[in-house]
């Protein structure tokens, strides 16, 4: 058996250890689930190491460039996680990875969606033809729709809590609407691997 015929039966196997699950819980879906964590946990170690720890800090240490001892402490910080008596020391690692990652991601919401979805949301209530304007007075209304529902410092109540109300439906569609292209998505992945055990597995389509 070559390694490429080898690598379509692993395929096919966990495949079908992990559509297994459909039926109940049982030995074979755990044993693919336990395989597939840790390999993706050993390969995401490597790939960090590889990838960001020596180039980015171990190097540089290694060239002369003291400034890296500063990051080398406080990733050593984090494993003190794992004692009682010096656990306080990971506050300050885990607390400049939080405070970092929040600046980068507030900024890229505001720049990226927040403006985005505003600019988005200008648009012209009269268009060049009646099919624009009607869906640029439906877009308008729904989003001041689903902002008052979202005003919570005055009861709901009278012509207030209608536009409230028509929110709650044009969020709901809008959920239903993301959950339907979330299960798309899903079903184009099974019909893949359906493709995948009944072509190269199987043999049965015609390639």
């Amino acid at each position: 058996m070559t390694a490429e015929a080898l690598g379509v039966w692993l395929g096919a196997g966990f495949t079908l250890c992990i559509l297994s699950f459909l039926y109940k819980d049982n030995p074979f879906y755990k044993f693919a689930e336990h395989v597939f964590v840790g390999i993706s946990a050993g390969y995401g170690v490597a790939l960090q190491f590889h990838n960001v720890f020596l180039p980015n800090l171990w190097r540089p240490l290694i060239a002369g460039n003291l400034v890296m001892i500063v990051p080398l402490i406080l990733g050593m910080f984090l494993f003190a996680r794992f004692s009682a008596r010096v656990s306080w020391l990971s506050r300050w690692s885990i607390g400049l990875l939080i405070g970092i990652y929040s600046g980068i991601a507030i900024i890229g919401f505001g720049s990226g969606d927040l403006v985005a979805q505003i600019h988005g949301n200008l648009l012209p209530l009269w268009g060049s033809d009646y099919l624009t304007s009607f869906n640029n007075w439906i877009l308008c209304l729904g989003l001041i729709a689903c902002l008052v529902y979202f005003f919570f410092s005055r009861e709901h109540k009278g012509s207030f809590g209608f536009v409230a109300r028509v929110g709650i439906y044009f969020l709901m569609i809008s959920f239903g609407a993301s959950f339907g292209y979330t299960v798309m998505s899903r079903m184009s992945l099974l019909i893949g691997r359906f493709y995948y055990l009944y072509g190269d597995w199987l043999h049965i389509l015609p390639q």
